[in-house]
């Protein structure tokens, strides 16, 4: 058996590299007035999509407050919202109130990977387990959350995104997940690419974002005994072959459960695409499904990370179905 290498400070101990994922720790559901947090730790922010998306959870009875960054941007670099330390403080600051439930990211883009090591995150488990949501660019972070504390996360629409601002199913699948989260979530939808079942823990995110994270203080040895949500944007199809055969040749889906795709808005013509999902991931003897409906699309889900989750996809003529074993907060 690989022993796992010694923990740097700030940062727990990774799994040795042939041990499977285990469930992580759930935080508490909101209840209406919960104080939440938006922050912004990539991308500058719209202002007039960031009010809108509070005004959606205004609407929930949540009393959100805004980070003092969310709205600024870099000097030099105009992907950023605020400095790299700027961007930090706020997501530290939001995390370390007592009087704060739940910190949601109002955008990706790009940043999270700059300023994550800024963070204490010593300081961060202290705090105890809040809820954290967020996509794309936030998958860093969901990384940073799992292997530094051990926490479940959120996977779903972002406050100031253009998707979740104009999308009431989107908006109306994360209030549920926030404030009333079912025992057994089932996802009913999708095609089967290679079929099976398969149980595991749930992991993933964008896939850019998994294979630029591999070699970071963040990255796990693998997704072993992981059900792996994959999905992205804008990257065409030549991009996205370099992405899975990195992750491949590193090891990194050795031992996988099964492989669930999202949405991949503008990632090139799609029967190429189709092909390449097939050459890469039809391989791993694993299922796979594809069409789940969570990402950079209409009317995205909230995929819960770090919860036990079964995958049914017998039949290539019906929908998979993913049902979670347990609910996402408790």
């Amino acid at each position: 058996m690989t022993a796992a290498p010694p923990a740097r400070p700030g940062i727990a101990a990774p799994p040795a590299a042939d041990a499977a994922l285990r469930p992580l720790t759930r935080p508490a559901r909101l209840r209406p007035g919960a104080r939440v947090a938006v922050v912004a730790p990539s991308g500058p922010v719209p202002a007039d999509r960031l009010e809108a998306g509070l005004d959606v959870l205004r609407g929930w009875h949540l009393d959100p407050v805004v980070g003092s960054h969310v709205l600024a941007g870099h000097s030099a670099f105009g992907y950023l919202a605020g400095t790299d330390a700027e961007r930090a403080a706020d997501l530290q600051r939001a995390w370390c109130d007592p009087s704060v439930e739940a910190v949601l990211c109002a955008r990706g883009g790009y940043g999270a990977q700059r300023m994550v090591d800024l963070l204490d995150w010593d300081a961060l488990r202290a705090a105890g387990p809040k809820v954290f949501l967020g996509f794309s660019d936030i998958t860093a972070l969901h990384e940073a959350f799992a292997t530094r504390m051990g926490l479940a996360t959120l996977h779903g629409p972002m406050v100031a995104g253009a998707d979740f601002v104009k999308s009431t199913r989107a908006q109306d699948h994360l209030r549920v997940t926030l404030f009333a989260p079912r025992t057994a979530l089932t996802v009913r939808r999708g095609r089967v690419l290679v079929p099976g079942r398969a149980t595991g823990v749930t992991l993933g995110g964008c896939l850019s974002l998994l294979a630029a994270g591999l070699g970071t203080p963040d990255a796990r040895p693998s997704a072993r005994g992981g059900v792996l949500l994959l999905e992205d944007v804008g990257e065409e199809v030549y991009r996205l072959d370099r992405y899975l055969t990195q992750l491949l040749r590193a090891g990194w889906l050795d031992g996988v459960a099964a492989v669930v795709l999202g949405s991949w808005e503008e990632c090139g013509p799609k029967d190429e695409l189709a092909a390449l999902l097939a050459d890469r991931l039809g391989g791993l003897g694993v299922p796979v499904v594809a069409d789940l409906g969570f990402g950079h699309c209409e009317d995205a889900l909230t995929m819960p990370l770090g919860v036990s989750a079964e995958l049914v996809a017998d039949d290539a003529g019906q929908a998979p179905v993913l049902r979670l074993a347990e609910p996402p907060l408790v």
